[in-house]
């Protein structure tokens, strides 16, 4: 694959004149961009730039059967153009399928910005954001993901009307972490169920990689419910504060080897691609439930996951409370329905794991299974025309 970085960073504005060489390159570029959206399936990518506000921003739109696209909007320093259009590309095309197993009238979009979120931020930057993404006229709707907050899209709601999960001042749903851990804790009482016989999660322990917002609360939630659970986070001050509140409930662990610790439940709740060719084969857990986006490095790890009879349970479903609670705000925000589909989470997992022990196959086959199907039955119904 080319190097995304010859996409030049100080290309001129739009009255320079094109080079020889210079359409060669945009050829050669686009290429490659094409043969990565064939590769997920996109229908549309978006490069925004703004100079004055430092703004290096992609959208990318995955599939809109079920309605506009819906997904957050990551701020990380990605190392390259490559690696941050790799990983819109993946988390966009994740939400397809968490919208589609989540039954929710959305498709499957993602926005990244390329900065540091510790130095890079400021007002003109979100405002500039809010431009690119009002100019998609309602196909996309975004709000916070790792490295934004709900904060910031105050100042891009400024711009557009397509923000979602702002804080409650200002007419937001407020914080997605709540419903995100309640979902994310589902899956495990159903997974204890489906391995156990049980749902009750005392005495068990679970190895939680990352407690940040989502972590730190499923940390808590698993405490009241009696679970013992090993903790890491790069960041040693989350770790400290959950020792100190619940020093007879957590334990700390070394952050480079909390997958490898025995435990009933591995947790991702960090960064995606944990379970890979170097990880698959030191897991000892029973079971693999957390928060994180796209765990799997590649499908081939759902397929050894279910090789070694380590129970998954696809992200993309048990981490859907927060994207539950933003799309029920585009609709007029209602927290008990919100979480109340929430905890349906619990009985669409108990399908997927019925599914994949009858036909014998990968739990995220079967729930990719179940989100196609639905896919189809609603591109059958929107054949029939409405009307002007």
């Amino acid at each position: 694959m080319v190097d995304m970085n010859r996409i030049r960073s100080d290309w001129p504005g739009k009255e320079a004149v094109f080079q020889p060489e210079d359409q060669s390159r945009s050829a050669e570029v686009g290429k490659d961009v094409f043969e990565m959206m064939d590769r997920y399936g996109h229908e549309q990518v978006i490069f925004c730039r703004h100079r004055g506000s430092g703004l290096k921003a992609i959208i990318a739109i995955h599939d809109t059967t079920m309605g506009p696209a819906l997904g957050g909007c990551r701020m990380a320093p990605y190392g390259s153009t490559e690696e941050a259009l790799e990983d819109v590309l993946r988390l966009s095309r994740g939400m397809t399928y968490k919208c589609g197993a989540a039954d929710v009238d959305f498709g499957g979009g993602k926005a990244v910005i390329i900065g540091d979120p510790k130095r890079d931020k400021s007002p003109e930057l979100f405002r500039a954001f809010g431009r690119f993404v009002g100019g998609l006229n309602g196909r996309f709707y975004t709000g916070t993901d790792m490295g934004t907050s709900p904060e910031d899209f105050v100042h891009a709601r400024r711009e557009s009307r397509c923000f979602v999960g702002l804080p409650e001042s200002h007419g937001g749903s407020g914080d997605t972490s709540m419903p995100t851990a309640l979902g994310v804790l589902q899956g495990m009482k159903a997974t204890a169920l489906e391995l156990w016989g049980s749902e009750d999660l005392s005495g068990r322990t679970v190895a939680v990689q990352g407690v940040g917002k989502v972590g730190a609360r499923l940390v808590r939630l698993l405490v009241e419910e009696g679970a013992r659970c090993l903790i890491a986070d790069v960041d040693g001050s989350r770790v400290d504060a959950l020792r100190e509140a619940f020093p007879d409930a957590v334990e700390p662990v070394d952050v480079g080897a909390v997958h490898a610790v025995s435990c009933d439940i591995f947790a991702p709740c960090a960064g995606g691609g944990i379970i890979n060719d170097e990880t698959i084969e030191e897991l000892k857990c029973r079971a693999v439930v957390g928060s994180a986006n796209n765990q799997l490095e590649d499908d081939r790890h759902g397929d050894r996951l279910h090789e070694r009879g380590i129970l998954y349970a696809p992200d993309y479903l048990v981490n859907a409370g927060g994207l539950i609670q933003v799309a029920d705000e585009l609709s007029g925000y209602n927290p008990e329905r919100v979480m109340a589909k929430t905890r349906s989470i619990y009985d669409m997992l108990l399908e997927i794991y019925r599914l994949s022990r009858e036909q014998d196959i990968p739990t995220y086959r079967a729930v990719d299974r179940l989100v196609a199907r639905r896919m189809e039955q609603v591109a059958d119904l929107r054949r029939i025309f409405l009307g002007l």
